[in-house]
């Protein structure tokens, strides 16, 4: 067990400083990112047309893999970043947004599944979030049944049979609901759902292909209009 004592707060000053820099950074990286799409696009639209569609499909599999990554990210809106992608290049694209999709949620629950709580309860303390912190490092260690036994005793008790039950059909409905990003987005849910240790590999992956299914097979076989 790690030292659960709260690090000594901040001036406020100091603390505004450091969440202003980082803040920064986050729009400079934002900004980069997109003056650097301007920029292929320009270099696209300069080639011969054969080299300009060779080109545009691998700017294309660039985006859909910075998508997977974008949505494996916590608080990002994943459902709604996922349907601008299908509007925008429409029913051809559904196929490849939707693995691209699969393949963004694993990853955050994967991430989730391996990393060590140890060194994410002291990255927690660091940014100040003692009770999740706190939390993290009551359930390292401790066997599942342990785990479920802990987590029903936090939900209210009305909820804690349907949850425990049926958990699985509750991450699938999560991450699909709109304006999810509240509770932390695709990535986020996915992520807190690996770091439960609740969830068995196989099924939970099942489950993202399944849950993630319905709009892009909408969308490639009826169109962009069913999600306009």
């Amino acid at each position: 067990m790690i030292d659960q004592r709260p690090c000594p707060d901040l001036p406020r000053p100091a603390y505004l400083v450091r969440r202003g820099l980082r803040f920064g950074a986050v729009l400079v990286v934002v900004g980069l990112a997109v003056l650097g799409f301007d920029w292929l696009q320009t270099q696209v639209l300069r080639l011969e047309q054969d080299a300009a569609l060779r080109a545009m499909t691998g700017l294309m599999v660039a985006m859909l893999i910075l998508y997977a990554i974008v949505l494996a990210t916590p608080f990002v809106p994943g459902v709604e970043i996922g349907v601008a992608l299908l509007i925008i290049q429409g029913a051809k694209a559904a196929p490849f947004v939707y693995l691209a999709t699969v393949c963004g949620l694993s990853l955050a629950f994967v991430i989730g599944q391996y990393v060590s709580l140890l060194w994410l309860t002291r990255l927690l303390q660091g940014l100040r979030l003692h009770r999740l912190a706190g939390w993290l490092d009551r359930v390292d260690g401790l066997a599942r049944a342990d785990r479920l036994r802990l987590l029903q005793q936090k939900l209210p008790a009305w909820l804690a049979p349907l949850f425990l039950r049926f958990r699985y059909v509750t991450v699938a409905l999560a991450i699909n609901t709109p304006g999810n990003i509240a509770v932390g987005g695709g990535g986020g849910i996915m992520l807190v759902a690996g770091l439960s240790r609740l969830f068995s590999i196989p099924a939970m992956l099942l489950v993202i292909a399944l849950a993630t299914a319905p709009v892009p097979l909408a969308v490639w076989v009826w169109g962009v209009d069913v999600v306009r």
